[in-house]
């Protein structure tokens, strides 16, 4: 069973109706159902929340955690985005999505802005797979197409990612690296685009799809834990001197 928390501001749901209309339970809850069962428990948190919800506990009893935020990324505490990035050092995988780009988790992870271009028109994105082979991929078409979006466009200043699985394309123009993995310590992290908080895009089967694949592709593979530090040679030293 891969265990997972769900973290979400849960902020936009209480205060504007616009939002609470579509995520009336908030967006965890939407994913938290969309992703369960299949052999992936899944378990909530959110901003408000004592320690935000990742007490030292709930994070030893994650293996992948995933991190949705937008209008409240300051208001999460240093001492957890430590905590977290710890954890994922240590082997825990990590899934941030859309507007979680601007997360100081995700920040603190890439060494880089991680800014990009955006425009919120409703409009029509094709998320393209341009990696088919790899496990997130499996099971999907050559494309997912969502009707109505938040554009997200390059430059995504992200460092190059050790995998690009998905590219995103807007019917402004505009082009988007929208799946990418990155492999942190132990850990694997992996980025998926979609999701303004607007939009019913989580309720997609074939976004929850991904996002399960992501799951079960971060999720500690059980890898021998490298010995650091100061080490006794393992065979006799023949010259002391």
């Amino acid at each position: 069973m891969i265990k997972v928390t769900v973290w979400n501001e849960f902020l936009h749901e209480k205060i504007h109706d616009e939002v609470k209309k579509v995520y009336p339970d908030g967006i965890h809850q939407a994913l938290a159902k969309g992703i369960a069962g299949d052999g992936i428990e899944v378990a909530t948190a959110t901003l408000e929340e004592p320690e935000h919800g990742l007490t030292e506990e709930r994070l030893a009893n994650t293996d992948v955690l995933i991190w949705w935020g937008h209008m409240g990324h300051d208001q999460v505490d240093d001492a957890i985005v430590q905590r977290v990035q710890q954890r994922v050092w240590n082997g825990m995988g990590l899934i941030v999505l859309h507007s979680g780009h601007f997360s100081k988790i995700f920040k603190k992870l890439m060494g880089t802005g991680c800014d990009l271009k955006w425009r919120e028109a409703g409009e029509k994105e094709r998320i393209w797979v341009v990696n088919p082979a790899h496990p997130i991929a499996a099971g999907l078409p050559e494309y997912i197409t969502i009707d109505s979006e938040e554009m997200y466009g390059e430059h995504f200043d992200i460092p190059a990612p050790d995998e690009l699985i998905f590219v995103s394309w807007f019917e402004g123009g505009e082009v988007f690296r929208s799946g990418c993995t990155f492999n942190r310590g132990q850990g694997k992290i992996f980025y998926f685009r979609p999701g303004h908080e607007t939009y019913p895009t989580y309720y997609n089967p074939q976004v929850l799809q991904v996002i399960q694949n992501g799951v079960r592709w971060a999720a500690p593979s059980g890898a021998a834990v490298p010995v650091r530090g100061n080490h006794q040679p393992l065979e006799p030293i023949a010259n002391k001197g």
